[in-house]
């Protein structure tokens, strides 16, 4: 089969479908999608929300808890012992297909009545701020998490521990503020870093230890802004390095930035991987426009996955499952699992499902637990189901909910403006960003933000300078965000400092932060690179004079090419018009290796 171009229903833009993915469409029996990959990857993030928690009553015990839904919801909100007990009964909720309504609008009316679990939460303890996460322990204000204990203020960590601040990290402990970072202990203020030591300022560092202000370092000890110092050299240069201060931190900020802006950039963070595309890919194989992903085989359009095979169209999810296809959040041990979110784990052979578990077979359902045969909430036997599910996919096609132009058939992932989300409390306003008439317009949720006006204590610019003039009273501190709530960074416009926290500091001379959690969550998404890629050609050209096509000066002859600008061309993150120095595999293995 060709490849065949089309245009997205959603933005009205030209996508192409490549034979592979054909050939993944016709063996899990679905048609090919409308939406390009970029509307597909907003529609399912409409459907997750990691940071925006509010203070509810659980529907049944009427306990106060946290919740990633608003109490103005029209369904029941339990708290984790309550919806996973014998309270409620998911079967209760059943209802017989109806013919004369589009499937989507009765799925819309099941989803606005079936209970849900206030945070998606499993084998947690001691983390009531937190959502998103499984295996975690003392861990706050952290999303998306597997496997952590004292996390705080973190996103996308996996198997760590003791990290504040810090985005897209894995295997790490006592870090802080670093960005794709594996395998590192005691490193801070990073970026793309691994198997790193005793560090600060690193980017593009492997197998670093007692490194400061540098980058593009393999197997490196006391190198002090990418010299070479002896042990006491570098002791001594790093003693007046002055992290506590708040103002000589910024400046060091702004040296890293500088910093990053004229050594050399791979076209894409892939490590131990073949015939993969993306960035951010650790072990992977026939990986197509993946990123932030590691263990996949044959996965295509995937962002944050992890322990993945055969899949397409997957985001924030993983763990041990495979044949998955248009499915977003959660997942444990799953297969053949289409058009469906944040299940439990466990599931099996089913299709437009939510916050499922253990079970199989199932069309249309929300909240099942160990069940097979199901159809919106409804039980059937093995025989009838199988009768069932062809006619209710030819109603799909015969009678498609519509909305404003956007036409859904069966093998399109549930509209957005059914999200029980607003659009700007989810993940889709964090990569997909849109205006309040932007979100009204298209037809979505708009959430006004709460009125806060909170009691501030001190200013953040009144704050002491350094860590060591900083009373204990501050834990008792309401502190004024330096943005004032004047962002667009969902500033919460105060904040307060916890124990542990403070604790880290003074341990690790690091100055209290002047911004809220929410601001310093969005300063760090800025320095990521996007979820999308550019086909661009390598930028090394040792001919080229001072000044021309780049500012970095090889430092050996490359052997594929003595003159002239490096043919190689290859995808990346790294847009056009930016100003990095991107380098192929082969010149960049040749300057830095």
């Amino acid at each position: 089969m060709n490849s065949e171009n089309r245009q997205c229903q959603n933005c009205k833009k030209d996508f192409t479908i490549e034979p592979d993915d054909f050939g993944f469409y016709e063996k899990i029996k679905v048609p090919a999608p409308t939406f390009c990959p970029g509307c597909r990857i907003q529609r399912r993030f409409a459907w997750r929300n990691e940071r925006s928690l509010y203070k509810v009553k659980c529907e049944n015990c009427k306990k106060d808890i946290f919740s990633g839904y608003p109490a103005s919801s029209t369904f029941p909100i339990f708290c984790q012992e309550c919806w996973f007990s014998d309270a409620w009964d998911p079967m209760q909720y059943g209802r017989e297909y109806d013919f004369s309504k589009s499937f989507f609008a009765q799925f819309k009316e099941l989803l606005n009545t079936v209970p849900r679990l206030s945070l998606y939460q499993i084998r947690c303890v001691n983390s009531p701020y937190s959502n998103i996460v499984r295996d975690a322990k003392d861990c706050y204000l952290s999303f998306s998490l597997v496997g952590g204990e004292e996390i705080f203020y973190s996103k996308n960590i996996d198997h760590s521990r003791q990290l504040f601040d810090c985005l897209n990290v894995s295997d790490s402990e006592q870090c802080s503020w670093n960005i794709y970072d594996a395998n590192n202990f005691n490193v801070h203020y990073s970026l793309r870093v691994r198997s790193c030591l005793d560090s600060l300022f690193l980017f593009d560092c492997h197998n670093a230890r007692n490194c400061f202000m540098s980058s593009n370092i393999r197997n490196g000890e006391f190198i002090f802004r990418n010299k070479q110092l002896r042990k006491d050299e570098y002791e001594t240069e790093i003693k007046k390095i002055q992290t506590g201060s708040w103002i000589e931190l910024e400046k060091l900020k702004e040296e890293f930035r500088e910093l990053k802006m004229r050594v050399l950039h791979k076209y894409a963070d892939i490590v131990k991987s073949a015939n993969s595309t993306g960035d951010a890919l650790a072990n992977v194989k026939n990986a197509k426009a993946c990123f932030e992903a590691y263990d996949l085989e044959d996965v295509r359009y995937g962002q944050r996955v992890v322990r993945l095979k055969d899949a397409m169209d997957v985001s924030n999810t993983g763990v041990g499952s495979e044949l998955m296809y248009e499915y977003v959040s959660g997942g444990e041990g799953e297969q053949n699992l289409k058009f469906s979110l944040a299940s439990y784990g466990a599931i099996h052979d089913s299709s437009y499902t939510g916050w499922c578990k253990s079970s199989s077979n199932l069309f249309g359902c929300l909240g099942i637990r160990d069940k097979q045969y199901c159809i919106f909430n409804r039980q059937y036997s093995k025989e009838a189901y199988e009768e069932f599910i062809p006619r209710i996919v030819k109603h799909m096609n015969d009678m498609p909910y519509d909305n404003r132009g956007c036409v859904y058939r069966y093998g399109e992932f549930f509209p957005t403006e059914m999200s029980p989300f607003p659009y700007n409390d989810s993940l889709a306003q964090e990569y997909f960003p849109l205006s309040k008439d932007e979100i009204i317009s298209k037809g979505f949720v708009w959430r006004e933000p709460d009125e806060k006006n909170p009691k501030i204590d001190i200013e953040s610019g009144n704050l002491m300078d350094a860590i060591q003039e900083i009373p204990d009273d501050i834990l008792q501190k309401t502190i004024g965000c330096a943005h004032g709530g004047k962002c667009l960074d969902q500033c919460t416009r105060a904040f307060r400092v916890v124990s542990r926290e403070l604790e880290f500091y003074r341990t690790h001379h690091f100055p209290l932060p002047r911004l809220c959690p929410n601001c310093r969550h969005y300063e760090r998404l800025r320095q990521k690179n996007p979820w999308k890629l550019w086909h661009r050609q390598c930028m090394c050209d040792p001919s080229a004079s001072s000044g021309q096509a780049t500012s970095y000066k090889n430092t050996v002859k490359h052997p594929h090419h003595e003159s002239g600008q490096c043919p190689n061309e290859f995808e990346t993150s790294y847009a056009p018009d930016r100003p990095e120095i991107v380098y192929c595999e082969t010149c960049y293995q040749s300057e830095v290796v």
